[in-house]
């Protein structure tokens, strides 16, 4: 990297129903220098942007309407930067959930539906919901037909998963990956510059750091774009 080409400046927007700190633990590892920060302006001023969430769909909606935040993700999501997020923080892209009332971002065309209760695995041990643990995870395409965030990691890694709620694109071609637990489950969608995880990264041993490690260069790739 040239001596004058500084680091891109990565947000994680902070929603206070988040592992923020996990998320940044992850960044700086693989030498980022993240901001926490729930503040519009530090987001505006941004090269790169997470959006990580826990819980409940509808705490994170609320707490990016109270912030005055729904608005500058999407304009963030408009302007082409990288923009990654993580478990609810993908759910909330969609246009709604079944687990709440508030409508999400609408930045990827589709609904949250409940992961089916009941059902059994081939032995015929009731699965539970939410589903936790481990999974792996299966890349759609080729290499090279995947978004950059996901290049150089075996197909079938695995990765952590905590969440009741599945995404269900209305387009397959927003589906980057998929796991299977009980029925088939959308593990990562990607349009452009956005891109989105149902399983976590950050808690995914070195997998999961190659995604942040894949984010970072993104990030990098598309500040030196913009210097140009």
């Amino acid at each position: 990297m040239p001596e004058n080409t500084r680091k891109p400046r990565i947000v994680i927007v902070n929603t206070r129903a988040a592992n923020v700190h996990s998320v940044e633990k992850a960044l700086r590892k693989v030498g980022a220098d993240p901001l926490v920060t729930g503040d519009p302006a530090d987001l505006a001023s941004a090269d790169a942007a997470v959006l990580p969430g826990v819980g409940a769909s509808d705490s994170v909606m609320r707490a990016l309407n109270t912030m005055d935040l729904a608005e500058p993700v999407k304009e963030f999501a408009a302007s082409g930067k990288p923009l990654l997020c993580v478990c609810v923080g993908l759910q909330v892209l969609f246009d709604g959930s079944e687990e709440g009332e508030l409508p999400g971002l609408g930045l990827v065309k589709g609904n949250v539906r409940l992961i089916p209760t009941g059902m059994k695995d081939e032995q015929g041990t009731s699965m539970k919901v939410p589903h936790m643990g481990w999974n792996n995870v299966v890349f759609t395409g080729n290499e090279s037909q995947r978004h950059p965030v996901f290049a150089g990691i075996p197909q079938g890694s695995h990765f952590y998963f905590v969440h009741s709620y599945r995404c269900v694109p209305d387009k397959e071609s927003d589906v980057a990956a998929t796991t299977k637990y009980g029925v088939n489950i959308c593990a990562a969608v990607a349009r452009g510059n956005v891109v989105g995880t149902q399983f976590h990264p950050e808690k995914s041993g070195d997998v999961g750091l190659k995604i942040y490690e894949n984010f970072l260069e993104l990030a990098s790739a598309s500040l030196n774009e913009t210097n140009e």
